[in-house]
C-alpha cells in the first residue's frame, strides 16, 4: 500500500500515525516545506520518502509530487493529512489522482457551516437558527428575529478564527467594519451552555468501532478572544441522546475510515444543540487522551483500519483525561513541580503547546487522569489557580 501523509510533522503527535502504518509494511511517503533534517527521527525512520514542497499552498507543486511517486511507486491508495486546514488541498489531489477518501464534491457539507447545517436537519439534529448574511440589514433582520446575542463566524473557517460574539448594535456596526472583506459570515443565535462532543473512527464499511465524548469548561471562541484558561475532559459514561445524535450524523456523512469530531451546546435547559461537524481527529492532544482515558493506541488502531478494516482493542473508559492549558501571561499560584510533585500519579503527560494552538489551548499543556470527575476537576482547578 502506498500511503501519502501531507504534512507529517504537524501536529507535532501525528508522527505516531506514520510510525504505525510503516509498522503494518506501508509505503509511507511524506510530503511537507518543512526541511528533513527538522522532522523528528521516529517519523524520519517510517517514511519510505520525503518530497520537499518550497510552499503547501502551491497546487501545482502537490500535483507533481504525487505524479512523482505514481512513477516511482505505482499508485496511491491513500492520501491524507488527518488536519482540518489541508482538507481542500487532500480533497483536489483524491479527486485528480482517484484515490479513495473525501472528494470535491464532499467538501461543501463539511467545510461550509451553512451547508453543513442543512445535514444537521437532515440526520433531525436540532441547531441553533442561523442565517448566511453579506449585509448590514440582512444581518440586523434576523438579530430581530432571534435578539441578541449572536454569533458571526466565516462560513468556511477553523475553530474560533475570526469569530465574534455580538451582544448588541454598536458591536455589530464593529463587526462589519474590521469583519475581512468578500468573506461570507454565517450569524446563529447565541446557545447559552457547555460544549459537549462526539468523537470517534470508524471503519472502511462506516461502521463506528471507537467513540468518546468530551466536556469543555467554556467555548473555544471564548478561550481565544477573551484570553481565558482552557480545561477540557472526557467523559466516562456519554449522555444516550449524545450518542443517538452522533451516530445519525456520522450515518448521514456517510463517514468512512474517518475520525470525526462532532460538536454540540448542552444548553442549560438541557437541551442538546449541534453545532459543527470536523471530519478529522480532535486538535490540540485529544487523541492522546484518547489513550490515556482508555489504555489503547489509537494510532495503531486507525493503521489497522486503513490497512486491514480491523479494530482490536477493547475500551471501557475506565478514566476521564482532561487537559489543562496554562498561558504565559498569567500568574499562576504553583509553579511546574509543584504540580507534578502534588500530583504523580495523575499527571500523566506534559508538554509545551505550538504557538498555532496557544490562544485557545495555552502556551503548555497537562494531560491529568483520573476515574474521579471530582478528582480531575479539583486537579485543574489547583493548576489554573491565581496569585
Amino acid at each position: 500500500m502506498n500511503f501519502v501523509y501531507l504534512s507529517p510533522h504537524f501536529p507535532p503527535n501525528y508522527y505516531a500515525f506514520c510510525v504505525n502504518l510503516r509498522r503494518l509494511g506501508v509505503n509511507v511517503l511524506g510530503v511537507a516545506d518543512a526541511p528533513y533534517h527538522e522532522l523528528r527521527e521516529e517519523l524520519k525512520q517510517s517514511l519510505t520518502e520525503y518530497y520537499r514542497v518550497n510552499d503547501m499552498h502551491n497546487y501545482d507543486e502537490l500535483i507533481r509530487c504525487l505524479g512523482f511517486f505514481t512513477h516511482r511507486y505505482g499508485k496511491i491508495n491513500r492520501l491524507d493529512s488527518l488536519n482540518e486546514y489541508w482538507l481542500e488541498f487532500e480533497a483536489r489531489l483524491r479527486t485528480d489522482f482517484n484515490i479513495p477518501g473525501l472528494h470535491v464534491e464532499d467538501m461543501p457539507a463539511i467545510k461550509k457551516k451553512s451547508e453543513m447545517k442543512k445535514m444537521f436537519h437532515k440526520a433531525g439534529v436540532a441547531t441553533a437558527r442561523g442565517r448566511l448574511v453579506t449585509s448590514y440589514p440582512q444581518t440586523l433582520n434576523f438579530i430581530r428575529e432571534v435578539g441578541y446575542p449572536v454569533i458571526a463566524k466565516p462560513d468556511i473557517g477553523v475553530g474560533a478564527n475570526q469569530t465574534y460574539k455580538i451582544v448588541n448594535e454598536p458591536d455589530l456596526i464593529r463587526f462589519f467594519e474590521s469583519k475581512p472583506p468578500l468573506v461570507p459570515y454565517f450569524i446563529e443565535e447565541y446557545i447559552q451552555g457547555r460544549i459537549q462532543t462526539f468523537d470517534g473512527l470508524t471503519d472502511q464499511n462506516g461502521n463506528i468501532v471507537f467513540f468518546t465524548s468530551h466536556q469543555y469548561n467554556l467555548g473555544v471562541m471564548d478561550a481565544v478572544n477573551q484570553n481565558l484558561d482552557f480545561f477540557y475532559y472526557s467523559m466516562r459514561e456519554i449522555p444516550e441522546d449524545l450518542e443517538i445524535a452522533g451516530r445519525k450524523l456520522v450515518k448521514v456523512f456517510n463517514l468512512r475510515e474517518r475520525f470525526f469530531h462532532i460538536e454540540f451546546f448542552r444548553a442549560e435547559d438541557g437541551r442538546l444543540v449541534g453545532l459543527e461537524v470536523n471530519m478529522r481527529p480532535p486538535g490540540g492532544l485529544t487523541t492522546d487522551m484518547f489513550n490515556y482515558a482508555n489504555d489503547i493506541d489509537i494510532y495503531a488502531e486507525w493503521a489497522n483500519i486503513v490497512v486491514h478494516n480491523i479494530f482490536t482493542s477493547n475500551y471501557s473508559r475506565p478514566y476521564h483525561c482532561g487537559y489543562v492549558g496554562r498561558k504565559d501571561h498569567f500568574h499562576y499560584s504553583f509553579n511546574h513541580d509543584q504540580i507534578i510533585n502534588r500530583y504523580p500519579r495523575q499527571v500523566i503527560h506534559h508538554e509545551p503547546i505550538s504557538g498555532v494552538f496557544s490562544p485557545a489551548l495555552g502556551n503548555y499543556g497537562y494531560l491529568v487522569r483520573s476515574p474521579n470527575l471530582e478528582e480531575l476537576i479539583e486537579i485543574a482547578h489547583f493548576i489554573h489557580q491565581k496569585e
